[in-house]
């Protein structure tokens, strides 16, 4: 059976990074890994999505709708978004409490959710939550380190260690922000 990974956020919040780092490091681990990305309009703000197959049974690369066992999400809006199309019955949401309001919101004409309202309609689909918030990030790019720790510690995909995590973010996260990155991935 597949284990399917939706991951969603807004764009330069480094749902990229992210995604590479899950399927490169899930690939070292042995396991059979289909991936893809979809941009919109990313770099106007825009919603940004990648698609994460683990396992054997994992033909396409794309989740079906109603199908993630995992939402993880940059942005509290997007995680709301991506479980209520992709969460499965009993499956979980990762995101990072943070906010970027679209143009609705901050017109007046749509209200943006809190985390008890996303808790609440998670519970609803029969899903779980977990928040990440990191006080002290100095780059909100680095986020997607504190989720990825957060899947880490709580050993959400069956066969991914932490160690295995680590070592790829060794590998892809540029030099300069390294030491920060990894003190956050360890941190959570």
């Amino acid at each position: 059976m597949a284990f399917n990974i939706y991951l969603c956020g807004v764009g330069g919040q480094g749902i990229g990074l992210l995604a590479a780092a899950l399927a490169q490091a899930a690939a070292r681990s042995g396991l059979e890994v289909r991936s893809c990305d979809t941009h919109g309009l990313a770099q106007r703000g825009g919603v940004v999505s990648s698609h994460i197959r683990i396992g054997a049974d994992a033909l396409t690369p794309l989740v079906p709708e109603g199908g993630a066992d995992l939402v993880l999400a940059l942005e509290r809006l997007e995680a709301l978004r991506g479980a209520a199309q992709y969460l499965k019955k009993g499956g979980k949401v990762i995101y990072y409490d943070t906010a970027y309001q679209p143009v609705s919101v901050r017109s007046g004409a749509a209200q943006y959710p809190s985390g008890e309202e996303v808790a609440k309609q998670v519970g609803a689909m029969g899903g779980e939550v977990s928040v990440v918030a990191v006080a002290d990030i100095r780059d909100p790019r680095m986020q997607n380190s504190a989720l990825l720790g957060r899947l880490a510690a709580l050993q959400t995909i069956p066969g991914l260690g932490a160690e295995t995590i680590e070592e790829v973010l060794k590998e892809i996260v540029p030099p300069a922000a390294l030491e920060e990155n990894l003190r956050i991935f360890r941190s959570v």
